[in-house]
């Protein structure tokens, strides 16, 4: 029989979803950006947002209960250091990821069930080949993804820039690479390199106006097209960031393959992904990676896997896995062509 404390953990553990909501309409009020310069009253902060008053004192309680915020007077209130990362303007800003995982992710997952009878992904369920074919009909959920998928990056590139040494690379290539935040990174630490954002058409203007600002664009360039197509001959070097977990093995291996085709025979592939653990434990760490390999299953179809999955993945593809690089909740896996 399970002890009071199982029993209540486990009821917490089924009320999660409130934890997200409560955070999605901190999100949608610009509680974080009100409360950047200093601790405000509740009346101030009811008629800058426009909520009611007593309802929205409720939801400081709630904010104040999970660590976002903190009262410092009465009925004043102040953002803590883990609630300014739901600022538009951190740093380490996660404004656009809440807004993704209450507006898409949270609508994806209440399908579980499905997917997990049927193997399925949400998409295939409504008749489309994958998640980003149906999300490219709605560019409103296009933009919300591609912003959260720049703040994910912002968050791991300083543990890639410390666990992985570029130096021996002349031209980087980032295959999938958005709006060239990761290269952009990798390129103001590493002066001489050059390097290249590859990715669809649409990610262009986003990436060129990134590299400008950052002052890297006299050396790193947007290329547009699709993996699955070719990946052009250009770099000594090929990096892809959470790129081969949205897919299955033989979409995987397509574009792995496609990436051998552009690389020399004394080329490096760098692949960052999560590492499965062979037998996950109940860690937070292990809690991360088998969430997100779910999400992978129920949107675009992939897989997190364990570093022997990707060993045979790259053997499949025509490389040899080298190395693992640990960097931080995610790895840097180095290949080599075979």
């Amino acid at each position: 029989m399970a002890s009071q404390v199982s029993a209540l953990r486990l009821f917490d553990l089924i009320q999660s979803h409130r934890v997200t909501a409560v955070i999605h309409v901190a999100v949608k009020l610009g509680i974080a950006e009100l409360l950047r310069d200093g601790p405000r009253p509740l009346a101030e902060l009811a008629k800058a947002t426009g909520a009611d008053e007593p309802a929205l004192g409720r939801l400081f309680t709630a904010l104040s209960t999970i660590g976002i915020c903190e009262r410092s007077g009465k009925d004043v209130y102040a953002l803590t250091e883990m609630g300014a990362g739901l600022d538009g303007a951190a740093e380490q800003s996660f404004k656009a990821w809440a807004i993704l995982e209450a507006e898409m992710l949270a609508k994806r997952w209440s399908g579980l069930l499905e997917t997990v009878m049927t193997g399925k992904t949400a998409a295939e369920l409504q008749g489309f080949s994958s998640s980003f074919e149906l999300m490219g009909r709605a560019p409103d959920e296009v933009e919300k993804f591609n912003a959260a998928m720049t703040e994910l990056t912002r968050l791991v590139t300083p543990a890639i820039l410390r666990s992985y040494n570029f130096s021996g690379i002349s031209h980087l290539m980032d295959v999938g690479g958005g709006s060239g935040e990761l290269l952009g990174a990798v390129a103001q630490q590493y002066p001489t390199l050059r390097g290249t954002v590859f990715d669809l058409p649409r990610c262009a203007e986003a990436a060129g106006k990134h590299l400008r600002q950052i002052g890297v664009s006299d050396r790193v360039e947007f290329v547009a097209g699709d993996f699955f197509s070719s990946v052009p001959a250009v770099a000594d070097a090929i990096i892809l960031k959470s790129i081969i977990h949205d897919w299955n093995d033989t979409r995987s291996i397509s574009i792995l393959q496609n990436c051998r085709k552009a690389l020399p025979d004394g080329g490096k592939l760098l692949l960052v992904e999560r590492l499965m653990p062979e037998k996950p434990s109940a860690t937070d760490e292990d809690k991360a990676h088998a969430m997100s390999d779910l999400n992978m299953m129920r949107g675009p179809g992939g897989a997190e896997r364990t570093e022997r999955q990707y060993r045979e993945l790259l053997e499949q593809s025509g490389f040899a896995l080298t190395g693992v690089h640990p960097a931080g909740r995610f790895n840097v896996i180095e290949a080599r062509p075979a």
